[in-house]
């Protein structure tokens, strides 16, 4: 059996252990800061008015909105002092005695100017007679229980004018009228004769019914003849008689 030499043995290889070298940790931090680079620019680009940008753009102003009312504080006068003056004693000095001129009397060689007239009204075209009676005259088979206004319409001849209108305005037993009718619907009164029935049973006013004679177009022909009724059968016709002004 050999002899073994121990010195004559080669020591084992170590082994190497896997570490990163430097430049491998610089490229991965630098990849690391271009992806934090892309994300900062891209989340700028979305919001370029957040906090985070350093550069924030100028808002826009629109050439069509109206101007922004800047408040200009109203500035305060300085505080006057007043600066004590000594008093003097002023000396009145009368002025003198100014004398008026005499002014002109004015005349005119024109002769004062005439004053006019009132102007007078004209002259209504017609004119009525008003006159209440039993009504049995005209409607005997009615009787008592009856009431209405009537008449006629003629000319300053004393010819039937036919066609003319005649209205009825106001209140009767509380109920408002306002009826129009025309002359010689109402042979009764004659060949202009006009009727305007009332009610059943004869009733108390005063003034609250008139009558109004038109013309074809509807313009007054006369004043308003206000009528007055009575709960009387002996006067429960009112005959009313337009006649016409020469």
């Amino acid at each position: 059996m050999s002899k073994y030499d121990e010195n004559s043995r080669k020591p084992a290889p170590k082994k190497q252990t896997s570490s990163l070298e430097i430049w491998d940790v610089l490229s991965v931090a630098m990849l690391l800061l271009t992806l934090c680079l892309v994300l900062y620019f891209a989340a700028i680009f979305i919001s370029p008015t957040a906090s985070y940008n350093p550069l924030k753009p100028k808002p826009r102003i629109d050439p069509l909105a109206p101007p922004t009312p800047t408040i200009t504080p109203i500035q305060l006068e300085p505080t006057w002092t007043p600066t004590a003056t000594p008093e003097t004693t002023a000396t009145a000095t009368l002025l003198p005695t100014l004398t008026m001129i005499p002014s002109p009397t004015p005349f005119s060689m024109l002769p004062p100017t005439k004053t006019a007239e009132p102007t007078q009204a004209p002259k209504i075209p017609y004119s009525a007679t008003i006159k209440a009676i039993d009504s049995t005259i005209i409607h005997p088979e009615l009787g008592c229980k009856w009431q209405a206004i009537g008449g006629t319409v003629v000319d300053a001849n004393n010819a039937d004018m036919i066609g003319m209108t005649i209205r009825l305005v106001g209140f009767y037993g509380g109920k408002a009228k306002n009826e129009l009718t025309v002359s010689s619907i109402a042979p009764a009164y004659g060949k202009s004769g006009f009727e305007f029935p009332l009610g059943t049973t004869p009733l108390s006013s005063k003034g609250e019914l008139y009558l109004q004679l038109l013309d074809q177009a509807g313009a007054t022909l006369s004043d308003n003849v206000y009528i007055d009724l009575y709960d009387d059968c002996e006067r429960n016709l009112i005959l009313v008689r337009f006649v016409k002004n020469p």
